[in-house]
């Protein structure tokens, strides 16, 4: 299947996503109890619920999105560009809603799929998740509930899934993909467990756009490998305002 994939039909994205809240103290009374209940199965004998709270933006009940990059690849003159275009935006539903209406845009011909690292355990529910809380209708292509897997399989492309090759069991990140495959890493500022302090803390939401945006061009990349094609260097990115 990928050997006939068009890479330009592909939509890559990464999305960024913090604690609902600067710290546990601000949560509301309710959600407070709520999670206790949740941090309770990983915390350990030390910790307690405010501990441990910068893990709730890996919830969508409990945390939020704010960045959202999308790109895609592009010839120009024989040589490939990956273009991006990021959402953020400190109210969540103003993002996904220019999101989502992009991503009907993109996806509404029938070649076109989309493709994250862990998308399908994560970026594709967190956002189909956090658009349902906000009252937003779904993108089309993420409205899948009930949907059998195969039916799917080939809109909602992962580059953790297409490593697997059938091993349920194992999980690799993006940056050890990007090491083993000689991929110019997109860690080279800060990670995904340093977001939160660099949007409550720092109010840098820039950086943590470029980090974003260079997350889903080693996405891309990834799947180029896999592919078996050269990959696009970061000099050759296009950013949509």
């Amino acid at each position: 299947m990928l050997y006939n994939l068009n890479i330009e039909d592909v939509l890559f994205l990464d999305i960024e996503t913090v604690p609902q809240y600067p710290a546990f103290k601000e949560v509301p009374e309710n959600f407070q109890k709520l999670w206790e209940r949740k941090s309770a199965y990983f915390q350990n004998e030390e910790q307690s619920a405010a501990d441990v709270y910068e893990r709730a933006g890996i919830y969508a009940e409990f945390g939020r999105i704010v960045c959202i990059s999308a790109g895609f690849v592009v010839q120009k003159g024989g040589e490939r560009f990956f273009r991006v275009k990021s959402f953020y935006d400190d109210d969540e539903k103003k993002l996904l809603s220019g999101f989502n209406n992009m991503l009907d845009k993109f996806t509404s011909h029938t070649s076109k799929c989309i493709c994250a690292h862990n998308g399908q355990e994560f970026d594709y529910p967190y956002i189909a998740r956090r658009s349902l809380i906000n009252g937003l209708r779904l993108p089309r292509i993420l409205n899948i509930a009930g949907m059998k897997p195969w039916d799917v399989k080939d809109k909602l492309l992962d580059t953790l899934q297409l490593w697997k090759f059938g091993d349920y069991k194992n999980y690799t990140s993006i940056g050890v993909l990007c090491a083993a495959f000689n991929i110019p890493t997109p860690k080279d500022d800060i990670d995904g467990s340093q977001v939160a302090s660099v949007y409550y803390e720092e109010n840098d939401v820039d950086r943590i756009i470029r980090y974003c945006e260079k997350d889903t061009l080693a996405v891309a990349n990834l799947l180029l490998r896999y592919k078996g094609e050269e990959i696009i260097q970061m000099d050759n990115m296009e950013f949509v305002p």
